[in-house]
């Protein structure tokens, strides 16, 4: 399962086998962090399936024989759109500090308490909801804002447990169990909804997440060295791959460069893209799909989870991909982001229009599916680029991308609620014609701007050709490097 470099330099470097990826460390940290992305996500896809049984008309018998038929709460599409969106209110605000903290104390404390935060939290979402809307809305954005540490901590833990030519592998692997969250989460949660009611679904996963922050806590160390299970031989592998990343040295982020980086900004803009069609489908494929495709709860659930399987089976196979024509000097490592991106990019443009035209159940489901899923070629690209560009600054890189790219959640919940309120086929596919115009305008920014390479300001003058050959950014190998 595990390629390093090459098999020469695998043997001498590690004793076992490359099927036994648990004897290995920073897989086991890889493996772990999956199900904290597994999570996270579902603890943000929970509102959208709990709204849909929150807000359907059903019979009421109350005690007194008095019989109701209507919603349990009487939301219009304005406020369920503001009420989908508020999580992101939050979580655009701690992008940034996120990244900061991380790369100053580590990214395991803060990875592993945002989710924990976030999944307490969830427990008390029916309570509030009962109480009043703007109770719940406050809760939500209180979520966000402790979740927004996350995805730019998780980059601090890679700029330490990451050999450079293993990034994209053990990053896509975590990544993805953000897809295997909302595949799971989706069905179950609509399960859950007609089952035991739509509380039940806060009561889960927010209990799950605080198992998993419990687990996360006690066997993953903040780096190699100070992992009490980790083998010799891996240590010093990681170690020397890292040579030039000293996880004690103090950082001094040069904001003026990053900001007037192209690259930084090529990702960035790519990361927007990639998260605007996410958060329009996570927040309102459920609806649609009852709306218009006149799916039941259990329907829906199952069938909005589709295309999130399909994309976290692609992000482990095309993280190995990417990682291999690199090991291989097949393409360098600007080549691989950008053909893997675009390609992504390009994919979603072509099938989110094919979904807008056919609105069929068949078609629309059979589209977003290819959509999505070939979209976890993107994840190779522009996600792990931080790393690519400024390993040492990759945490407030992502951070700062991250922010950027939450806007999407933020706003793309409430342009849906305004232009659907009929709701009508043809007002649905203007939310596709929308998604499909962004994606194709990430891949033109991206395939124009961005690289991967190691840029001039990430790194003192004198480390230069030290931290070039390291992180494989001229496609030397390993046994190279070592020489």
């Amino acid at each position: 399962m595990v390629q390093d470099i090459d098999d020469t330099v695998n043997c001498s470097i590690e004793s076992h086998p490359k099927w036994m990826f648990w004897k290995k460390r920073r897989y086991v940290v890889a493996t772990i962090a999956f199900f904290g992305f597994f999570n996270m996500y579902a603890l943000r896809v929970n509102l959208s399936i709990a709204i849909v049984a929150m807000t359907e008309n059903k019979t009421t018998t109350l005690d007194n024989g008095t019989v109701i038929y209507g919603p349990e709460f009487d939301w219009d599409s304005e406020i369920q759109g503001y009420i989908l969106s508020s999580f992101f209110y939050g979580y655009i605000t701690t992008q940034i500090l996120g990244g900061w903290i991380s790369a100053k104390i580590g990214g395991k404390r803060v990875f592993g308490t945002g989710i924990a935060v976030t999944g307490a939290l969830t427990l008390l979402t029916p309570c509030v909801a009962n109480v009043n809307v703007y109770l719940l809305l406050t809760v939500r954005i209180i979520e966000g804002i402790f979740e927004g540490v996350t995805y730019p901590s998780i980059h601090a833990v890679w700029a330490r447990w990451a050999p450079p030519l293993e990034r994209t592998r053990l990053a896509t692997l975590a990544f993805s169990g953000s897809y295997a969250g909302t595949v799971v989460a989706m069905p179950l949660g609509a399960y859950l909804a007609e089952s035991l009611g739509w509380s039940s679904i806060f009561y889960f996963f927010g209990s799950l997440s605080l198992i998993w922050f419990v687990i996360w806590w006690v066997v993953v160390a903040e780096s190699p060295d100070k992992d009490t299970r980790i083998s010799e031989t891996e240590l010093m592998y990681i170690k020397d791959s890292l040579e030039n990343i000293d996880p004690n040295r103090k950082i001094h982020h040069p904001w003026k460069e990053i900001l007037k980086s192209v690259p930084v900004w090529a990702i960035a803009v790519s990361h927007f893209s990639e998260n605007w069609g996410f958060y329009t489908l996570l927040t309102q494929l459920p609806k649609f799909m009852k709306d218009i495709l006149n799916f039941d709860l259990g329907q829906t659930g199952f069938m909005s989870a589709l295309p999130y399987l399909a994309m976290g089976i692609v992000i482990p196979i095309a993280g190995y991909i990417a990682d291999w024509l690199q090991e291989k000097r097949i393409l360098t490592t600007t080549q691989v982001r950008k053909i893997f991106n675009c390609g992504g990019f390009l994919a979603q443009t072509v099938f989110m229009l094919g979904a807008a035209f056919v609105l069929t159940p068949g078609g629309t489901i059979a589209c977003l599916t290819i959509a999505v899923g070939l979209n976890g070629f993107a994840w190779s690209g522009f996600s792990v680029n931080y790393l690519d560009v400024a390993p040492q600054h990759a945490s407030v890189l992502m951070g700062l991308g991250n922010t950027f790219a939450t806007l999407p959640g933020i706003v793309s919940p409430i342009i849906s609620g305004y232009i659907v309120t009929t709701p009508t086929a043809e007002e649905w596919q203007i939310i596709f014609y929308i998604t499909s115009a962004i994606y194709l305008f990430g891949c033109i920014f991206y395939g124009t701007f961005a690289s991967g390479e190691l840029q001039p300001w990430a790194i003192k003058v004198e480390d230069v050709n030290k931290e070039r050959a390291m992180e494989g950014h001229d496609n030397k190998s390993f046994e190279y490097v070592a020489k």
